[in-house]
């Protein structure tokens, strides 16, 4: 899915715009795209239309799943330093926020390319042709929906009116330097949700060669689920997931058995992770990152990482609600010189050359941006919104069968007996900000039951499963902004045991937001507030 050479202007980026993963700019008018008038032109722009970029590490070094391994490992650079303690990043690479940006707009524009040319052929009048539109309008929703989530606040129903958004392209830009509002995180949720109504029911992959790297039907449903549910709109994730998921969900998840069974090999083991023929991925993406060098055996982060400190009393190696330990996909422990780390092996290790004789070129992987399982996990979620215990327990029972090495069946009362009275402590708790435990506060913008209540403790069992189940793919950055967890940046010594604390990102702290690129501010732009 490589990026096409269309010619556009780049929203919000004054009079040039970024093409491709080398933003290379361009100073062409805007009259000049490319025209888009047949079907297949259609079809071969919206290959443009899907992120070449990727949100994985940014959200991985600013969430809860790293700690600071040793103050003096040199194991690090500036901009993995910038971003684990939350500060405005100056410097880039091909996972930043900036590259990000830029190329979810990129996207966005030749998503609406592809629908104006929908239009300049008299209109979606043929199955392929409504097909297409569907994938415009999906593609266009989820970009926008991936910039909300990183540069704003997390969508919630008292912030909605007052929180800002980003802005909503929806139609190719003709002129040159357009001005662009950001309005509200709730003007951008209303227009994601018209996208996805639109799209649902003309979707199709007849025209696909491959649709698992297009928004196919199950990918669809799944997007729309992950929404809903971000959306706070309990009854529509459930609806939705139940469409992507059948009667028998047991059947499409991720096969760790096999998984865990496979040769102790990298490439093998992330090739069979990223396979089209595994049920449970819906929709693969490619992009130009390292993932496939950070979170593996050759990490240059070795500074920041998920310590055996973090695993053992708060991930894959703590004492849980079915015990410890037991996963059928093994996470690899790697202990070294100025190294501690665990990890599952998850992105494939792939290099592009541009010039093959001076080894130059670009770091390339894939990774699932949609999968059963967590969609399995967001049902779950939604269904004790709804205090729908019973139906909530055994989605959770379906996914630790799976994951986990147990024939134990979870019901509203023994994980309540887990989550509110055998972990009597909250990680991070006002008697030391350094302890871990599987479990913290709580703090969304919407009503839940009280701590040690049925449902309190049971969304504590979900987030803790789907924090594994989306190790390391950045899902548990967003998890953190929705539910208000509040989460240090603590070092490790070399001991293995949290020594200090330097920094906490509080309930209302405006880094959770993390801030618009430097160049479209410069553009006019809001920014996002910061305290100092």
């Amino acid at each position: 899915m490589k990026k096409k050479n269309i010619i556009y202007l780049s929203v919000l980026a004054s009079t040039v715009f970024t093409l491709s993963s080398c933003n290379d700019f361009l100073d062409e008018m805007p009259d000049n795209r490319a025209e888009v008038d047949t079907e297949l032109k259609i079809q071969k722009v919206l290959v443009s239309a899907y992120p070449a970029h990727d949100y994985i590490l940014v959200n991985e070094l600013m969430c809860d799943n790293v700690d600071r391994y040793m103050a003096n490992n040199p194991n690090t650079t500036r901009y993995a330093d910038q971003v684990y303690e939350w500060t405005d990043v100056t410097e880039t690479n091909n996972s930043s926020s900036e590259r990000l940006w830029s190329d979810l707009y990129d996207g966005i524009a030749n998503a609406n390319l592809a629908l104006e040319g929908i239009e300049k052929v008299g209109g979606a009048t043929t199955k392929s042709l409504q097909e297409a539109k569907a994938e415009a309008l999906l593609c266009r929703a989820y970009a926008h929906f991936l910039l909300a989530n990183e540069f704003c606040h997390a969508y919630g129903s008292q912030n909605a009116n007052t929180a800002m958004g980003i802005p909503y392209i929806e139609a190719p830009v003709t002129v040159l330097d357009p001005k662009h509002e950001r309005g509200t995180i709730g003007e951008v949720y209303e227009k994601i949700d018209r996208d996805i109504q639109e799209a649902l029911p003309l979707m199709g992959s007849s025209y696909m060669t491959v649709p698992k790297y297009h928004f196919n039907s199950k990918a669809a449903y799944a997007f729309a689920a992950r929404f809903y549910l971000y959306y706070e709109k309990w009854d529509q994730a459930v609806k939705y997931a139940n469409l992507c998921l059948g009667s028998n969900p047991g059947t499409l998840l991720r096969d760790y058995a096999a998984l865990g069974a496979l040769a102790s090999d990298y490439d093998v083991v992330t090739n069979h992770y990223i396979d089209t023929g595994e049920n449970s991925n819906l929709l693969l993406l490619t992009c130009y990152a390292n993932l496939g060098y950070v979170f593996g055996n050759y990490s240059t982060f070795k500074k920041y990482a998920h310590v055996d400190y973090i695993c053992n009393n708060e991930t894959m190696g703590a004492k849980n609600v079915w015990g410890t330990s037991g996963f059928r996909a093994r996470y690899r422990t790697y202990n070294g010189s100025n190294s501690n780390y665990n990890i599952f092996w998850r992105f494939p290790r792939m290099f592009e050359y541009t010039d093959p004789v001076a080894g130059t070129g670009y770091y390339r992987t894939v990774y699932p941006a949609f999968t059963t399982d967590e969609c399995l996990l967001n049902r779950a979620e939604a269904l004790v919104m709804l205090q729908k215990y019973d139906q909530a327990a055994a989605d959770l029972t379906i996914w630790l069968r799976n994951a986990v090495s147990t024939t134990m069946t979870l019901t509203p009362d023994n994980i309540t007996a887990f989550y509110g009275t055998s972990v009597k402590r909250y990680c991070y708790d006002d008697t030391d900000k350094l302890f871990s435990t599987v479990k913290k506060h709580l703090h969304p913008q919407f009503t839940i039951d009280s701590e040690g209540s049925t449902q309190e403790s049971m969304l504590q069992c979900v987030l803790g499963f789907r924090r594994i189940e989306c190790m390391p793919m950045g899902i548990r950055w967003w998890d953190i902004k929705r539910y208000g967890i509040e989460i240090p940046r603590r070092t490790i010594n070399a001991a293995g045991d949290p020594e200090s604390n330097e920094d906490w990102l509080t309930v209302d702290d405006p880094r959770r937001a993390i801030q618009i690129p430097l160049k479209v501010r410069s553009a006019g732009l809001t920014p996002n507030p910061r305290n100092k």
